[in-house]
């Protein structure tokens, strides 16, 4: 009896097993996206950013001018790095700092975007953790 739940457990999680990479695929695409979005607003309109950042956002220790500097820098690079999976793993830390920064610098958030901002730290936090997976140029470079 128990070699058929063991071969009925090896045959579903060896499935789950090829969900990986296009789910860590999803999940790259999808936050990269997000944040790629959220840096070209930033710098369409870098007056209103900058003062966001000065009299809106409470970023700790960080002068709000190099805090919009850095938080544009890194929406629109650390996505890209994302998205083909090259440093996959520095990429969504970094993402998820910033996303992390985001939640606290805002006094008042809405629970509709404090759930979506838990999201992106998730996803983020599982391609931390696994890597990019399969489908990834670190795994093509073999980048760990």
């Amino acid at each position: 009896m128990s070699h058929i739940i063991i071969s009925l457990y090896n045959r579903i999680f060896g499935l789950a097993d090829y969900l990986q990479a296009p789910a860590l695929l999803g999940s790259r695409l999808y936050i990269a996206w997000v944040f790629f979005k959220s840096g070209l607003t930033k710098l369409n309109d870098w007056e209103s950013t900058v003062l966001l950042f000065e009299y809106e956002y409470a970023v700790p220790l960080l002068n709000y001018e190099v805090a919009a500097y850095l938080a544009t820098a890194g929406e629109l690079i650390l996505p890209i790095l994302l998205a083909l999976g090259l440093f996959g793993r520095k990429a969504a830390l970094g993402l998820f700092i910033i996303n992390y920064i985001a939640v606290i610098s805002l006094e008042e958030m809405p629970q509709a975007a404090y759930n979506l901002h838990l999201i992106w730290a998730a996803l983020a936090a599982a391609v931390v953790i696994w890597g990019a997976g399969k489908l990834s140029a670190d795994n093509f470079l073999k980048i760990k």
